[in-house]
């Protein structure tokens, strides 16, 4: 299993640089850039990653006792999907729990029934009906993606019906800014984690049986 997952590895980041490199190509094509130039600077950013990506892995390793495990700060959820993944290809449907097959055909039925519904309905109707897609997020991530999701989501609904048109035309770019605001922050949260500064204000979003024991604890210290 660790054989591969270890070849899972290597396979995605060669097929994901492969896959942002033709991405990059059509931009340039659009941008009439020169394709030489996109590929050398693919190239040097790959060679910058191959260097920077482990340091960053290293750091992350340190400041963080809990890095990858459920219910923290960053959990890694792919981890367990891939390593679920490999169990399966190693042990076979007998590594599954009981009853998963029967959930997983009924799930997909019904999958394909709601987007059935949903292209058959007027638009005016259709757009009310989820995506399966996009509701089988929280299942791979964990439910504090979806709390980000909704939140930004109803930020651009308030800004669509205020501005259409600056919402339209900046959404994209001030949600951009955002994820990638929070990913580098991550860094010197890292660095502040390593040297022991405890922030002065946290939120975290607990469970129902977390918050609980903090309740008790807090009214016993009381």
């Amino acid at each position: 299993m660790l054989a591969g997952l270890a070849a899972c590895g290597v396979m995605m980041n060669i097929v994901s640089t492969a896959s942002d490199l033709t991405q990059d190509f059509k931009t340039g094509y659009l941008t009439l850039s020169s394709p030489k130039s996109m590929f050398v600077s693919q190239v040097i950013g790959t060679a910058m990653g191959c260097v920077v990506s482990p340091c960053v892995f290293w750091l992350f390793y340190k400041a963080f006792d809990d890095l990858g495990l459920p219910n923290t700060e960053y959990p890694a959820p792919f981890a367990t999907v891939y390593r679920s993944m490999a169990k399966l290809g190693v042990e076979g449907v007998a590594s599954l729990p009981r009853e998963c097959l029967v959930l997983c055909y009924a799930f997909f039925g019904v999958a394909i029934l709601v987007n059935i519904v949903k292209d058959s309905l007027h638009s005016n109707w259709g757009r009310f009906i989820p995506l399966p897609m996009a509701m089988a997020i929280p299942f791979f991530l964990g439910p504090y993606f979806a709390i980000d999701m909704c939140v930004g989501s109803l930020i651009l609904f308030i800004w669509e019906r205020v501005d259409a048109a600056k919402a339209e035309a900046f959404g994209t770019a001030v949600a951009s800014g955002l994820i990638c605001g929070d990913g580098i922050w991550s860094l010197p949260s890292s660095v502040l984690a390593i040297a022991g500064v405890n922030p002065p204000v946290c939120m975290k979003f607990l469970s129902s049986a977390t918050n609980s024991k903090v309740d008790n604890f807090l009214k016993g210290s009381i």
